[in-house]
């Protein structure tokens, strides 16, 4: 049996000891523990990551008990806990998404020019979301630097918006045809890198001014799905707010143990349950893929909290040195119900 006093030195997010209830303190100050983290089905330990979370599940040195009950009524890919191995077996039917038919893939690679790109004044309901992705050939002397020759966006249904091969500013010197499968006749007559630049930043911003986007909700322009989306801007030379930027490879309960990002090939076979990117590698695949991370992680059931955030200005002061007296007084599970997320949770986006 537990001490009360080490019950006392106990976080109630993470379950660690510590020797002194200040250091406890210290910890909460700077955690962020929040109900957006994912969180063991079993014994409700809070996680920063689901990585984290597998690894205490079925890593190398998993809790027993916690890892028993997963074993028999636990998703793989969702990680989440069953109430019997019958409704797991259901659960993880729908959970296992299956792949884009090769046969689309293979119309994908011959379809030149789509372009249903829209400026809608944010007259349809709620937030739009569409995800992005680009596959980029090789310029320069040592054919190393990135351009962007292919892109697609897709709604949130999957259906294709926009694709278009892009014609760079600059020589291509590479191809690189084994993972892009994209050869020459396909850029000879390929839209302008300008123009699709153009394109592409009208429809994002949905005819809201730069300078006004500050927030997904009430706003007109549409949240942006994608995987590594710095880099693929960048490369059509796209700006775009963060606030409505959804990154898969930056999302913090996507990424690794590490904190470094993982794979888009590893998040879809781990959380989706199937394969990508064999081979030639196709944007709407990707694109499809991030689009399914993103709504599976939007629609997790997490508590309301009228500020979730720790950056708001009503959580600024929950930890401050002032309050240090005040913050011993309380027990582990009141300081928690005052800690807040310091990332934006994608649930959020449907509240």
């Amino acid at each position: 049996m537990e001490s009360a006093d080490n019950l006392r030195n106990k976080c109630a997010a993470c379950f660690k000891q510590f020797n002194r209830l200040e250091h406890l303190v210290d910890h909460m100050r700077t955690s962020f523990h929040s109900v957006h983290e994912p969180s063991c089905g079993v014994c409700k330990k809070h996680c920063r990551s689901f990585e984290s979370l597998r690894e205490h599940l079925i890593g190398p040195l998993p809790k027993q008990e916690c890892k028993s009950l997963f074993n028999i009524r636990g998703c793989k890919f969702c990680l989440a806990i069953l109430d019997s191995p019958y409704a797991l077996r259901v659960h993880q039917d729908r959970c296992q998404l299956s792949g884009v038919n090769y046969g689309i893939l293979a119309h994908m690679a011959n379809l030149g020019l789509r372009d249903s790109l829209t400026i809608d004044n944010g007259y349809s309901r709620g937030p739009q979301v569409v995800a992005l992705a680009c596959k980029n050939v090789g310029g320069g002397s040592d054919r190393s630097l990135d351009l962007c020759a292919r892109v697609c966006i897709i709604d949130e249904n999957e259906n294709i918006i926009f694709h278009s091969y892009v014609k760079p500013l600059i020589p291509v010197t590479n191809y690189r045809y084994e993972t892009t499968g994209i050869r020459p006749e396909h850029l000879r007559d390929a839209m302008p890198l300008r123009q699709v630049q153009r394109r592409i930043q009208e429809f994002l911003c949905n005819g809201e001014p730069m300078w006004k986007i500050r927030s997904p909700k009430g706003g007109k322009a549409r949240i942006l799905v994608g995987h590594g989306l710095d880099h693929d801007l960048d490369k059509m030379q796209v700006e775009y707010p963060p606030v409505m930027i959804r990154d898969t490879a930056k999302y913090p309960p996507l990424m690794k143990t590490s904190k470094l990002s993982n794979s888009l090939k590893y998040l879809t076979q781990a959380y989706l349950g199937y394969d990508i990117q064999n081979g030639i590698q196709d944007p709407y695949e990707d694109c499809v893929a991030t689009m399914r991370l993103y709504l599976r992680m939007r629609r997790q059931a997490h508590r309301r909290q009228d500020c979730p955030l720790a950056s708001d200005p009503q959580n600024r002061n929950n930890f401050a040195s002032w309050r240090q007296g005040e913050l011993e007084r309380m027990s582990p599970e009141e300081m928690l119900a005052i800690s807040r997320s310091d990332y934006y949770c994608w649930c959020l986006d449907s509240a």
